[in-house]
């Protein structure tokens, strides 16, 4: 039989009109993980029943006063709220058919015989419990998807936007560098202009473009492992990138050789060097790249000294669709980027974070398997 998480405590509903009963059915059936409520008749049962939430088995004495065990279990099974918890029928009534037949007519989903045998009764609310468990496995797992759904709705409507704006400003650049070239009303300096607002436009939507490759990415089959030498990986992105003139990239000592994924440690300098261009803010602009060894990972970092966080974005920049309040590029983030970086670093059983002084800076780091 395949595992099944149990995070949720199994509770069980002893009703009987004799305590002894009670007593012995709790002493027969106690389990870690296991916690019972007791009721020594149906109204009381039922009162219980309604505050509780997390019951996952009613066993339930036939035979009571004012309110007889069939009686509960319609009650309990009329109500939306109560409808799917399992009802075991605890009877000294002989087993002829139709007080069996009565029993699952009202919500029974076994019965069990007095006197019980005890093998068969514990044997029987061990399997209810693991249906219970996996019935609440189920209901988390779907309420997360309905989670995931609407993150994703959101995710989508956001990324429409942001495609859209830049490829709007895009299509008008062109219509005028067009306009005037055909009136031959068109300087230099203008040709240049335009030229470069379609060139922001067209990397603006390659590296959006990117970050959807990436995010559809995350789960497909590991990439290879290789041995790879960071610290002329990251001499490469340094290169690729092609910083501004005032702004330099420096790597702080020897950076180590590995053997790993490729693909995933190049996303994430990449990523976090690319950031650190794209928001510096200093007439120069100073990032610095160094690693410190650990005794199982090495951890990285990436340091700037732009415009740095707010201590209140400083977690929430690395969730979904979360975005910091850095703006003087004229960036529409959708908030993807850090999100994969911290999906990318888990993966490996590290952790990333950042940190900040507002006006001088960020450094961020993560931690990598060695």
């Amino acid at each position: 039989m395949l595992p099944v998480n149990q995070p949720h405590e199994f509770t069980i509903m002893l009703v009987d009109d004799r305590e002894e009963n009670l007593l012995v059915l709790e002493e027969m059936l106690a389990e870690e993980g296991r916690s019972f409520l007791k009721a020594t008749s149906g109204n009381e049962a039922l009162r219980q029943i309604l505050k509780n939430d997390r019951i996952g088995l009613v066993m339930l004495d036939v035979q009571m006063p004012e309110m007889d065990g069939f009686e509960v279990a319609r009650l309990l099974k009329s109500n939306p709220k109560t409808r799917d918890i399992s009802i075991i029928f605890v009877t000294a009534i002989s087993k002829e058919e139709q007080y069996v037949l009565k029993g699952f007519e009202e919500g029974a989903v076994d019965y069990l015989q007095k006197p019980l045998d005890v093998n068969v009764t514990k044997a029987k609310v061990n399997v209810f419990q693991r249906l219970y468990h996996y019935q609440q496995n189920l209901k988390d797992t779907a309420i997360q998807l309905d989670k995931i759904n609407k993150q994703l709705e959101k995710f989508v409507y956001i990324v429409a936007h942001d495609l859209k704006s830049p490829l709007t400003g895009m299509i008008a650049a062109l219509s005028l560098l067009e306009m005037k070239s055909a009136d031959n009303r068109l300087s230099q300096h203008e040709v240049i202009e335009y030229v470069g607002h379609s060139k922001s436009a067209a990397f603006h939507l390659s590296n959006m473009i990117n970050s959807l490759l990436d995010f559809s990415r995350k789960n497909v089959a590991q990439q290879t492992v290789e041995e790879v030498d960071v610290h002329e990986l990251v001499e490469q992105i340094a290169l690729l990138l092609f910083p501004p003139r005032h702004i330099s990239i420096d790597i702080e000592g020897q950076l180590p050789v590995l053997w790993t994924k490729k693909i995933k440690l190049q996303q994430i300098f990449q990523n976090l060097l690319s950031n650190a261009i794209k928001y510096n803010d200093k007439p120069v602009g100073l990032i610095e790249v160094g690693c410190r060894e650990c005794d199982h990972n090495f951890r990285f970092y990436v340091k700037d000294n732009g415009p740095g966080i707010p201590a209140d974005e400083q977690e929430t920049i690395f969730k979904l669709f979360e975005t910091g309040g850095n703006s003087s590029q004229g960036d529409s983030s959708t908030g993807v980027g850090l999100f994969i970086l911290r999906m990318l670093v888990e993966e490996q059983g590290g952790r990333i974070w950042v940190e900040s002084t507002p006006g001088k800076g960020s450094t961020f780091f993560f931690e990598w398997m060695k």
